[in-house]
């Protein structure tokens, strides 16, 4: 991710992030409570700011009622996920306290990012994958490296020349030249692909015996450097000259495939003009403000003491006074 000479914003999918490190971190508070969220949260940040170098840092979040747009559309969307729950016991918490330690965990972590030179961004009924997306999108960032962290796989979409996706679980970088070569469909052609496969993690079959394997085979022309419709798609799968199962499948299942698509495309996120004009205004006035003293104190109510993040506080304290210079 290191390009010296191109400035790098890290747009940060906050919940993706929080939610597997809450679940895996073990860390407990100095009175035996659960802080792997916060705690490991903050290391993958110092993490993230030691191999990338960024010049700015947002960390977006799912705003309450988030799903609600999509669920509109579907009132399956997301339905049937297992609650998130730890991978341990942790002095026999019964699951109510267990949700109300993930919720205080959140909210205290944002406390945190709060006292930091680091933008949150928290639309109420807005997913936050439309509003990476339209961050990717606004002027402010036209030249900059946008580097989206997350582990879900929708944001492949949103990957061209400025923009990739780094996955924190397998430590991978996907630019576009990675995922025609993996996947054998071009980002451009993403949210088509996925229309086609399916996402079962949110409820949305997809084509039977139709995934990106078959799809590079039957489908080639989708790893070109073009947007395909979903009526070219029809078409010629229609008029191939040997027509399979697979392209029947595909024929049969072409209102699936417009819902899906509606549902999973980030080219054009559902944000309101209120929501965009939210999204701009924060970006272009946020006040690149550090306080370490409250950070400090924060750290050691919570029993951080132990916690080395020297590399996050000098990296921070450039971002802050590089952008209050600006």
């Amino acid at each position: 991710m290191t390009n010296t000479e191109q400035k790098r914003v890290l747009l940060i999918d906050s919940l993706n992030l929080y939610l597997r490190v809450h679940i895996m971190d073990p860390s407990l508070t100095m009175q035996g409570e659960p802080c792997g969220g916060i705690k490991g949260s903050l290391k993958i940040l110092q993490k993230l700011v030691r191999d990338s170098n960024p010049d700015e840092i947002i960390f977006i979040w799912d705003g309450p009622n988030g799903s609600q747009k999509r669920k509109s559309l579907n009132k399956d969307y997301k339905s049937g996920r297992k609650p998130i729950r730890l991978n341990r016991s942790v002095k026999n918490l019964t699951d109510e306290q267990e949700m109300q330690n993930k919720v205080w965990q959140q909210m205290r972590l944002m406390e945190y990012l709060n006292e930091m030179p680091i933008m949150q961004i928290i639309i109420p009924e807005v997913e936050a994958d439309d509003v990476i997306s339209y961050l990717t999108q606004t002027p402010k960032y036209r030249g900059w490296q946008k580097v989206i962290v997350s582990n879900d796989k929708d944001f492949y979409q949103l990957c061209d020349d400025e923009t990739v996706v780094f996955r924190p679980v397998s430590k991978t970088v996907y630019n576009k030249k990675r995922i025609i070569e993996e996947l054998g469909v071009h980002p451009r052609n993403m949210a088509l692909a996925r229309a086609m496969v399916g996402d079962a993690s949110d409820n949305l079959p997809g084509i039977k015996a139709v995934g990106f394997k078959t799809i590079q085979r039957r489908l080639g022309f989708l790893a070109a450097d073009k947007d395909y419709t979903i009526d070219e798609l029809l078409t010629y799968c229609d008029k191939v000259d040997k027509k399979l199962k697979f392209h029947e499948n595909i024929l049969e299942g072409q209102e699936v495939i417009a819902h899906n698509y509606k549902m999973m495309q980030l080219y054009s996120p559902m944000l309101s003009p209120q929501s965009k004009d939210f999204v701009k205004n924060a970006v272009e006035n946020f006040e690149f403000n550090f306080n370490k003293i409250e950070i400090i104190k924060k750290m050691r109510d919570d029993g951080f003491g132990e916690l080395n993040w020297k590399d996050l506080e000098l990296h921070l304290n450039k971002i802050a006074i590089e952008n209050q210079n600006s």
